[in-house]
């Protein structure tokens, strides 16, 4: 029994990687100019070790690009370097800071403001500046209920913005990639992923990541329904109680403002399996952005975001 149940699962990612594959592969097929959305995160670690597979022993067609916030956690950004050094890629470099300085988007004020939601603008002009057509992100379908209406090649109209209601039909795996000129796709080859697939695939594969996602002692600041990391953009205020080395890690990475630890032990791959397999929240629940209302993620979709 337990060699059925691992052969299934082997089949299972087997599945999963080559259906990936075939989309990196289409994507750049049909585009001219694409991109890969690299945060640093689980997911976009993924995404850039298939493209690798996809298109070996050739380096990567397209670029890596990173909208930094200039809140991100201190590992990612290492780890960031490091990975785009080891597999030889181009990394393009959105700077929020730079939109701020600009005048094109306007920071919030406030102790608990963030960054996240002013990424969106960032994003759209780094696409319009390189004159991307096609961005591979690492969404899943499995993670939030917007990203369940997302199709593997999703459109994109001349202003950067999605409609859920004006989805292409995508029978049989034949992708629609035909666009006019401004307009864009965003393409997600992890669609059918869930959380548990994308961490078995990466112990399948040996794929290393930052040390954030395994348990480590932290200092944390209870707010807004997430337990967030104390740091030079997050620090305490009145009436606001520290947990002093508190054993967390995390389930996603994104800004420091916003992105929630968890209370674990699991410090090896295996013992995040077997976390996530008995997990009554979604990862995205460590979230604060996700909470601000009940369409958050829809709402910054479709003004453009991941």
């Amino acid at each position: 029994m337990e060699e059925e149940r691992n052969s299934y699962r082997v089949n299972h990612l087997a599945q999963l990687e080559s259906e990936a594959i075939f989309i990196l592969r289409e994507t750049a097929a049909q585009f001219e100019k694409p991109a890969l959305l690299f945060s640093g995160g689980k997911d976009s670690i993924v995404m850039a070790h298939l493209a690798r597979k996809a298109f070996h022993p050739a380096r990567l067609p397209f670029p890596l690009v990173h909208v930094d916030t200039g809140h991100n956690f201190p590992e990612t950004l290492e780890y960031r370097d490091e990975y785009v050094k080891e597999i030889r890629a181009d990394l393009i470099v959105g700077l929020v800071q730079g939109s701020i300085d600009q005048g094109r988007v306007q920071e919030e004020k406030g102790p608990f403001a963030s960054r996240n939601a002013l990424q969106t603008v960032t994003l759209l002009d780094t696409i319009e500046a390189n004159q991307y057509d096609a961005c591979l992100g690492g969404g899943r379908r499995d993670e939030e209920k917007a990203r369940a209406k997302e199709r593997f090649f999703s459109h994109r109209d001349d202003f950067g913005q999605w409609d859920p209601k004006n989805q292409r039909p995508e029978l049989w795996n034949i992708f629609n990639g035909r666009k006019h000129h401004g307009e864009h796709f965003r393409v997600f080859p992890l669609s059918n992923w869930t959380e548990m697939d994308v961490w078995q695939y990466i112990k399948a594969e040996g794929i290393p990541l930052p040390s954030l996602y395994f348990s480590h002692k932290r200092d944390v600041v209870h707010r807004n329904g997430a337990m967030l990391a104390i740091s030079e953009v997050v620090t305490p205020q009145e009436g606001e109680e520290v947990e002093k080395d508190a054993v967390v890690r995390f389930r996603t990475i994104g800004d420091m403002t916003c992105t929630g630890a968890v209370y674990s032990d699991a410090s090896t791959m295996d013992d995040i399996i077997q976390e996530v397999a008995t997990a009554r929240q979604t990862e995205r629940g460590t979230r604060s952005d996700d909470k601000r209302s009940e369409t958050a993620m829809e709402d910054r979709k479709k003004e453009g975001y991941f």
